[in-house]
């Protein structure tokens, strides 16, 4: 059975609402101000940012899981081999990049355990080998997890609605960039693209690490 209108616009609503509240928690915005406000929170700030991320989750994943709909797109044949390929050569790109983030400090618990409250966590500018290719890596990764799977009614609306997001939230993310790293930043978006990777566009080892160390002279 098909979707109906208003089963597409609770979707959309989820999802929509899991978003706001991603983007606001994660937003300079708020965390200047818990900064100022609360500032013997900020320790916390990023684990428990993390573990709402997970939380909030689940309820347009399950809403996403439990209204299905019809078969809207199967890959078949050559076409599922593909698939599953790049499904495998997404997962094999996460693992890589896990070597270069500080899982300590992405997941909050280095924070806490010494008492950081620094609001510039995790926002200094590291290109690593992937960021090299594509201003967000995960993001381009993600995006291939997902549009490589079947897709029913009820995951083609949430596909389209994490799309939509990441572009939004790459732009949103991008903002605080600028605001901590200005000109530096300017040159390397100039240089890399967003979420799709192009060969003509991307740095080299060496270009990388003088961006990295604030030389803006160096093409």
């Amino acid at each position: 059975m098909a979707l109906t209108t208003t089963e597409i616009l609770l979707l959309l609503v989820v999802w929509g609402a899991y978003f706001v509240i991603h983007s606001v928690a994660a937003s300079l915005t708020l965390k200047r101000w818990t900064a100022r406000r609360l500032p013997n929170f900020m320790p916390g700030y990023r684990l428990t940012f993390n573990v709402l991320a997970l939380v909030l989750l689940i309820p347009p994943l399950w809403l996403t899981w439990s209204l299905g709909g019809e078969p809207i797109l199967e890959w078949r044949g050559a076409m599922a081999w593909l698939a599953w390929g790049l499904t495998l050569a997404g997962l094999l790109l996460f693992a890589v990049s896990l070597r270069f983030y500080d899982g300590a400090e992405f997941f909050g618990t280095r924070q806490l355990r010494e008492g950081v409250r620094s609001v510039e966590d995790q926002e200094r500018l590291h290109i690593s080998p992937l960021h090299r290719h594509v201003r967000h890596p995960w993001y381009s990764i993600g995006l291939l997890l997902i549009w490589t799977r079947d897709m029913d009614g009820a995951r083609l609306v949430a596909a389209l609605a994490i799309t939509a997001y990441f572009i939004l939230g790459a732009r949103l993310e991008e903002s605080k960039l600028i605001a901590y790293h200005g000109e530096r930043y300017r040159r390397y978006r100039r240089r890399v693209p967003g979420l799709i990777p192009l060969p003509w566009r991307r740095l080299t080892a060496t270009q990388a690490a003088r961006l990295e160390a604030g030389d803006l002279h160096s093409e």
